[in-house]
């Protein structure tokens, strides 16, 4: 095979509609636009959800509640869940992704407390429960939290 053997597959080359070149081309006269209305002139602009004046289904339907923008979404990850580690080991934000405890290293994560911890830790983390950490210094462990 060489390369002025090569050609493109059947339906990759399409070739573009051609409009206003006559009524032999299928698309002359009105162009594919229909006759007459805001959509058939030249220059049309109609932003995305104008419906024509009417009011937009997006002002008609009900509101309700209240969504806070500026929410810090954590990864949540329970006491119970580091039993799985090693005796006196460190356990920071990569470890725990690596384990598969948690997806991402960068977003924030939250020590809770449920469950039992029977081994001794010292774990770095952004945010931690209270119970949670009084639960990880009655088995012996440390308890920093790192931004």
């Amino acid at each position: 095979m060489r390369l002025n053997d090569l050609y493109p597959s059947k339906g990759t080359n399409k070739k573009p509609k051609r409009v206003g070149r006559g009524i032999g081309s299928g698309h002359g006269k009105t162009s594919c636009r229909g006759h007459k209305g805001q959509k058939a002139r030249s220059g049309r602009k109609l932003r995305p959800g104008f419906e024509g004046g009417q009011m937009p289904i997006a002002r008609r339907l009900p509101k309700r509640g209240f969504r806070n923008r500026f929410k810090k979404e954590y990864q949540i990850i329970n006491v119970e869940q580091l039993n799985k580690f090693r005796k006196d080991s460190t356990i920071t934000p990569q470890i725990l992704q690596d384990e598969g405890l948690i997806k991402d290293a960068q977003m924030p994560i939250k020590i809770l407390g449920k469950g039992k911890i029977a081994k001794v830790l010292n774990i770095q983390t952004p945010a931690i429960s209270q119970q949670a950490k009084e639960k990880i210094e009655k088995a012996g462990g440390k308890v920093s939290t790192v931004c």
